[in-house]
């Protein structure tokens, strides 16, 4: 065959192979574009709306219709996983006709005897637990022994359970009514009204699943509070930022309260500022006792949680970094984000929870907060001796018969030394959430402590 047909023949071979290969590159490249183009969708559509949601929906199950993934992850709050400093281990007991239930988490008082002296006469002292997920949270409330001690008012029901549908009915409509009208029944009564722990109702609004708050606690709490800081008429849903709400959803009940006199009213004392020695001052403004101490006969306050006062004063609080960035950390299935509605320790979640901002590996991050843990943990061992001891030492002033003005001092110390150890005895982070506050407000406690029995040696 001649060299010219030759040449011309691997021309057109090369030809059609490259002409192949363009074929399959662009067909390759529509289907690459039109993947890309379904997963752009895809991430969109974050649900497909199977069944309406309305006001009057609380069942988390309905809501998991639309929301498959976010209800799958909220059902594992069900998890019992212990931490070095947190978190609850499942501890297994014999269901009674009173209480049946036939796990509980471990008890802090047998843990730690001295928490019975520190709380004498109160209804902590006779049962106190390791707080276990939210899926325990209605539950958990209504089986404590502290139920048979003294029993709770309707006011706590607002943060064990999905309260905001009983409150509307309750109010006809309006929350707040709502709100006053079952503050002040009997527990049994105010349980009467809700039917399940905290459901997706009470931080979303149902038709375009916006975040909000609903307890009129905190609407009111966070209004004084930013009064404090020079912003007047602050409302929480129309004012507070996307971000801001990832926190505060979470402080709707993470967070230090009481229940004001006559009616029982839920209320969070922040309009001196979220610190604890700004919420004594505001005690001392506002007097109110939760008890009567049983051995130094002090009108002492009983701490409760404040995870959400003790957060802002941390780094990650003052850096934007919300509730949810380390407990409810975002996911992915397939090309969806969605935020994790398994609220736990972030300890337990390390790489979705820290290593999002931090780069260190998992190893050094529970390292670093295991050491911050344990330094709070130590200092507040340290406090509570105090606090003991000066329990001790007004018992036998009393018992001596000293000056009711020695013992009225002294009682003021223990007062304040009481609360500020409960402040972080009761805040769930073991200091991690902001370790200098923790810190200042342990070395605060110690203090009050030493004036204490200074006060009693009359110097």
């Amino acid at each position: 065959m001649p060299l010219r047909k030759l040449r011309n023949r691997k021309h057109v071979n090369n030809a059609i192979i490259a002409g192949v290969l363009a074929a399959v590159l662009c067909v390759l490249g529509l289907l690459l574009l039109l993947n890309i183009f379904e997963k752009k969708q895809e991430g969109r559509q974050h649900f497909v709306p199977r069944v309406q949601i309305t006001e009057t929906d609380e069942d988390a199950a309905k809501w998991g219709q639309n929301f498959p993934l976010q209800y799958e992850s909220y059902l594992k709050t069900v998890d019992q996983v212990r931490t070095k400093y947190g978190g609850s281990e499942a501890i297994p007991r014999t269901p009674s006709a009173s209480d049946p239930r036939n796990v509980v988490s471990q008890s802090r008082i047998e843990e730690d005897p001295r928490l019975k002296q520190i709380w004498a006469g109160y209804a902590f002292s006779k049962d106190f637990r390791e707080e276990r997920g939210h899926a325990f949270m209605l539950a958990d409330q209504m089986y404590t022994e502290r139920q048979q001690f003294v029993p709770q008012p309707g006011a706590c029901i607002q943060c064990h359970s999905s309260a905001v549908v009983a409150m509307r009915k309750l109010g006809n409509g309006d929350l707040k009514a709502g709100f006053d009208i079952l503050n002040p029944l009997p527990y049994a009564e105010a349980k009467a009204h809700v039917n399940s722990p905290v459901s997706c109702i009470d931080c979303h609004e149902p038709e375009t699943m916006k975040l909000r708050v609903t307890r009129p606690a905190f609407m009111e709490g966070i209004k004084a509070f930013k009064a404090s800081q020079g912003v007047a008429n602050f409302d929480v849903n129309r004012d507070a930022s996307h971000q801001e709400m990832r926190s505060y959803v979470c402080g709707q009940c993470h967070v230090e309260y009481y229940f004001k006199a006559p009616n029982k009213t839920l209320t969070f004392p922040w309009s001196e500022g979220l610190r604890a020695d700004q919420i004594l001052t505001y005690y001392e403004k506002n007097p109110h006792k939760d008890w009567l101490h049983a051995d130094a006969q002090t009108p002492a306050l009983k701490a409760q949680h404040p995870e959400f006062e003790l957060w802002s004063q941390g780094t990650h609080g003052k850096s934007g970094v919300s509730c949810a960035d380390c407990h409810m950390p975002y996911k992915r299935s397939g090309s969806i984000k969605f935020t994790d509605h398994h609220i736990q320790s972030p300890l337990l979640n390390i790489g979705a929870a820290c290593q999002t901002c931090h780069r260190q590996s998992e190893e050094f991050l529970m390292s670093r907060a295991t050491d911050i843990q344990e330094k709070s943990f130590s200092l507040r061992n340290i406090a509570m001796d105090a606090v003991v001891a000066l329990i001790s030492d007004l018992k036998a002033a009393i018992a001596a018969n000293k000056a009711a003005a020695t013992i009225e001092a002294a009682q003021k110390h223990h007062r304040r030394a009481q609360f500020l150890l409960d402040f972080i005895e009761a805040e769930n982070s073991t200091g991690f959430h902001a370790p200098q506050e923790a810190a200042r407000v342990l070395a605060l406690s110690i203090d009050e402590s030493r004036k204490g029995q200074l006060a009693l040696r009359g110097k």
